[in-house]
């Protein structure tokens, strides 16, 4: 009986092989996390929930973590003196979806190894966000309450953690709807919750609003920030991609 298991494994690693290797579209894999869904791994290889099914001969649309599955990607090969961050600048995608689409949250790499790199929409990648007046305005006051008296490059980063997270998948897709976001019944952004959000914006605020809402990111794709006074170790123990005056940007 095991040998018949072993052999039935075998041959269908073959027959998948074969597949893949006369399909190039499918060149990479991907591991399941949890919370992940068809849909949450459909938009981080810029394909739909169906193709994702399709592609692995799915009955239905339950993943569960550690789940491996093929998807529509490309395959790079680290290189002595590699970074992530190098590594996603050179495909042009962000560091967070390098990060993404291969569940890998350190900046650990060893020559050899394989990342999976998803492909661009055909029309390419978007520098910014859309944006009102209204949504410049929100973003240079939170600028304002976060970082005043810090280095104008620290207000950038402020606004590039939230235009990044509107970028990602797992936040919010507006200017707006990010910044006045709850999780478990509190407020994402102190100003918010202490009505510092209400105060008008500096110039310099505004400028560095401006900057981040066109694709300006001096932080390395961070999705949070903090002051270097933080005492949550949680907060520190996020991958950071910068540190600017007084201000720490993490992953």
């Amino acid at each position: 009986m095991h040998k018949l298991k072993r052999a039935a494994v075998l041959l269908s690693g073959m027959l998948l092989s074969a597949f893949l290797l006369g399909n190039p579209a499918f060149a990479a894999s991907y591991t399941v996390a949890p919370n992940d869904t068809l849909h949450t791994i459909g938009t981080v290889f810029n394909t739909s929930a169906e193709t994702v099914m399709k592609d692995n001969g799915l009955q239905s649309s339950m993943v569960f973590p550690g789940q491996v599955l093929y998807v529509r990607a490309e395959t790079y090969t680290v290189k002595s003196g590699d970074t992530m961050y190098a590594i996603a600048r050179k495909s042009g995608i962000s560091l967070y979806t390098l990060r993404k689409a291969n569940n890998k949250w350190d900046n650990m790499l060893y020559p050899g190894q394989a990342l999976a790199i998803p492909t661009l929409p055909a029309s390419g990648a978007a520098a910014g966000v859309s944006y009102s007046q209204s949504d410049l305005d929100l973003l240079a006051r939170l600028i304002t309450a976060e970082a005043d008296g810090e280095p104008y490059n620290a207000k950038v980063g402020v606004g590039a953690v939230v235009v990044n997270r509107v970028k990602s998948s797992d936040f919010p897709d507006s200017i707006s709807s990010v910044i006045y976001q709850k999780c478990d019944g509190y407020y994402q952004f102190t100003p918010v919750e202490n009505g510092w959000i209400d105060k008008p914006a500096s110039a310099d605020s505004k400028k560095a609003a401006y900057a981040a809402l066109n694709g300006n990111d001096p932080v390395g794709e961070a999705l949070f920030y903090f002051d270097d006074s933080c005492t949550s170790s949680w907060m520190w123990s996020k991958p950071l991609t910068a540190r600017i005056g007084h201000m720490v940007y993490v992953y």
